[in-house]
């Protein structure tokens, strides 16, 4: 049977299927292909529990390598059923130092059809790391990856690692050693915590954590707080923020924690372990923020099959030429937005940050994408689409700027066409920035009608009166209008500039 390939894919892109067994849970990622930014095509995961008991028996748990066993069955036909051209198998902890674990990944290899990669605590600490090298722009900070068997730590500047540790602080392990006792367990983890003496680097410093309990936690602290944007990916919390949580998660029963029914039953006993040791790492490496990351050895993992010349690549801006691509009437003019803003700002006498230019440049290659649309509600559907995309390389109130830029574009530079959530997300500068760039989006695509080829030809002149004029050339004086006559009349109020329209000679 043929297939007919929908148009809402990257036609270059082949799928990749990985499989990530854990010591608690197991899971199956299908990628839509290697690439900068990866977009998933499907995503399950299991509980197995594999490593629970592992600390008395020396084995995995029974019942639960059962049930892994037949679910690698499912996983491998849904890989083939989507059309995956590999699939990848890591395994860490638990697999790695269970008696019966070469057994296991025997049996697991036979089903699966392929070799499974026994990570050891050394790689699995690596692949976390490059998890955050992949979801983060130029990241720099200590890195945690606390999983069901163990807890990875490593000291990241950039692509360089340092100091990479395995302590046996994952959550099922410390639930089984201290049976169940948490002030026990603290004291295990005080212990092994202080084996990593150089997590002092990490004073003032970001710590990126990874791993499903610790993102958990997160969303705990999001429904308490009523955070505007459920977007796990760089949520960031100061220690101020942080610990007095951590110790309320520390003293109560899960039962009691609010919005824990939106946490898996097996999970939520974990919770106070996780807690503990994310507090004993703050208090020993007093970083500037906690920041959480929906990245880790998967990802890291597909980000080393990138070809080399890719891996310096922008991941946001990778992912917003991607959604242009795939849903902007052409993306060649949205590269020309993202090129004359950033031209319009300089001779405006507007300065940038690294960041504030990366997201403007994403926001305008972001800017047609709800078209198709009807009129009244593009904004909105944009800044939807915006807010709540899987995107990576950026931080929340940067999605709110680039949402309400493209907001701003579509319904006006007016207050009334504020978000209230976005507005609480951004900044005060990033909210007159959005405002600002959305004014120049709403000029240049009356010139241009979504179509490339004139946009480059929009030039901006200082006069010596200091007034600035937007200068069309003389063969493209017929797009002179009151529309656009207007819309530079918004524009100038916006930037408190005499701002002109004029026809070059």
């Amino acid at each position: 049977m043929s297939v007919e390939a929908s148009q809402g894919r990257l036609q270059d892109r082949r799928p990749v299927s990985v499989i990530d067994i854990g010591s608690n849970s197991i899971r199956l990622v299908i990628y839509e292909g290697i690439a900068r930014s990866p977009t998933i095509l499907f995503n399950e995961k299991m509980l197995a529990g594999l490593g629970r008991g592992m600390v008395l028996t020396g084995e995995l748990d029974p019942h639960g390598v059962s049930r892994a066993v037949e679910e690698f069955r499912r996983f491998r036909a849904l890989s083939e059923q989507a059309g995956a051209q590999s699939l990848h198998v890591l395994a860490t902890a638990a697999a790695r130092e269970a008696t019966n674990g070469p057994d296991f990944i025997r049996r697991a290899e036979d089903i699966l059809g392929t070799e499974i990669q026994v990570l050891s605590g050394r790689q699995e600490a690596y692949y976390a790391a490059l998890g955050i090298v992949s979801g983060f722009y130029k990241a720099d900070g200590l890195v945690g990856d606390f999983g069901g068997g163990s807890l990875e730590l490593v000291d990241l500047h950039g692509e360089a690692m340092e100091h990479g540790i395995t302590l046996p602080l994952g959550g099922l392990r410390l639930q089984d050693i201290a049976k169940n006792s948490l002030d026990v367990a603290e004291e295990v983890i005080r212990d092994e915590i202080a084996r990593a003496d150089w997590l002092k680097l990490g004073e003032g410093r970001p710590f990126y954590c990874v791993g499903g309990t610790w993102r958990n936690l997160a969303r705990l602290y999001m429904i308490q707080t009523g955070y505007p944007l459920e977007v796990m990916h760089h949520y960031a919390l100061g220690q101020e923020e942080a610990l007095p949580f951590l110790e309320q998660v520390m003293g109560s029963a899960p039962a009691d924690i609010r919005g824990i029914k939106r946490v898996s039953k097996n999970r939520r006993a974990l919770l106070p372990y996780g807690a503990a040791v994310l507090r004993e790492i703050i208090h020993a490496a007093n970083p500037s923020q906690i920041i959480f990351s929906a990245t880790g050895v998967r990802e890291g993992f597909l980000y080393s099959l990138l070809p080399e010349q890719a891996w310096d690549a922008d991941p946001l801006i990778s992912a917003a030429e991607e959604l242009a691509l795939l849903r902007s009437r052409s993306v060649t003019h949205a590269r020309e937005l993202a090129e004359w803003t950033g031209k319009a700002l300089e001779a405006l006498g507007f300065e940038e940050t690294e960041d504030e230019a990366r997201y403007r440049y994403a926001a305008c290659l972001l800017a047609d994408i709800g078209w198709r649309a009807h009129p009244d509600y593009r904004g909105t559907q944009s800044l939807n689409i915006i807010a709540h995309g899987s995107f990576s390389g950026i931080d929340h109130p940067g999605r709110a700027f680039i949402a309400l830029s493209i907001l701003f574009r579509h319904e006006g530079l007016y207050e009334e066409a504020l978000s209230p959530k976005m507005r609480d997300l951004a900044t005060p500068r990033y909210v007159e920035r959005a405002r600002l760039l959305g004014g120049l989006m709403r000029v240049a695509y009356l010139f241009s009608a979504s179509m490339p080829g004139v946009i480059p030809l929009l030039k901006w002149e200082k006069r010596p009166d200091g007034s600035f004029a937007l200068v069309i050339p003389p063969s493209h004086a017929s797009l002179m209008g009151e529309r656009p006559q207007g819309r530079l009349a918004q524009l100038a109020k916006v930037t408190g500039m005499n701002l002109a329209l004029e026809v070059g000679k």
